[in-house]
């Protein structure tokens, strides 16, 4: 996680009803939010006036909310939600007791209609406690694109490739975190089979995708 300048503090809380109208949140997405959330605030505006880097023309400000959780667990519907209503990316702090933890989403100007913005995957890192959090100071970069870039690839779980793009190399940890999540419901869904033949058939596809998860985390 990182340090973030005193100059960029904002420290406003956002009411969830202001999102809720913004997002069109259903009754199950507002039930989310009350069960999940306690407060979210605003913390920080990175931007040209508050630290002193010039806009970029895909990344003109970054923002970063504090989510103060009710439990671990928080559904990506939640996060969701508020990205697509706030027309900036935006670096989140999961707060809960004296635990942290960072998530941001690619987020990119859709090609289609370059004025809507497309929300992609999250990338999460572990929970932290206060004994062993180490904030990093923000990196040094030439505009807000660079710092972007940079926040949110410090915390993809592989490295880039040579001459990989930052939505490129997005793109390559979505079809790893699919093909985890498949492996694992496989090896649930073995776990479970009592026919022989149908285990052989279930291990072949498992070691399928077990090779297709090493080809996508080889730098």
């Amino acid at each position: 996680m990182f340090r973030y300048p005193k100059q960029a503090e904002v420290n406003r809380v956002l009411p969830k009803n202001k999102i809720y109208a913004y997002a069109k949140a259903s009754s199950s997405l507002q039930r989310k939010f009350v069960e999940q959330v306690e407060k979210i605030v605003w913390r920080y505006k990175l931007a040209p006036e508050t630290i002193n880097l010039p806009a970029a023309k895909q990344v003109s400000e970054i923002q970063v909310f504090d989510l103060h959780l009710k439990q671990r667990t928080l559904h990506q519907d939640v996060i969701r939600a508020i990205d697509r209503t706030i027309r900036h990316p935006i670096a989140f702090q999961f707060i809960l007791g004296g635990e942290r933890r960072f998530a941001m989403a690619h987020k990119r100007h859709s090609d289609a209609t370059p004025e809507k913005w497309v929300v992609e995957a999250y990338f999460e890192s572990d929970w932290q406690t206060a004994d062993t959090l180490e904030l990093e100071p923000l990196p040094a970069v030439l505009h807000l694109h660079s710092l972007y870039e940079s926040l949110l690839g410090t915390h993809l779980p592989h490295p880039p490739r040579t001459g990989e793009s930052l939505r490129e190399h997005v793109e390559r940890m979505e079809a790893l975190q699919r093909a985890e999540l498949e492996a694992q419901r496989l090896e649930a869904k073995l776990a479970k089979e009592k026919q022989f033949n149908r285990k052989v058939e279930l291990n072949r596809e498992l070691r399928g995708l077990k090779s297709e998860v090493e080809a996508l985390a080889l730098p």
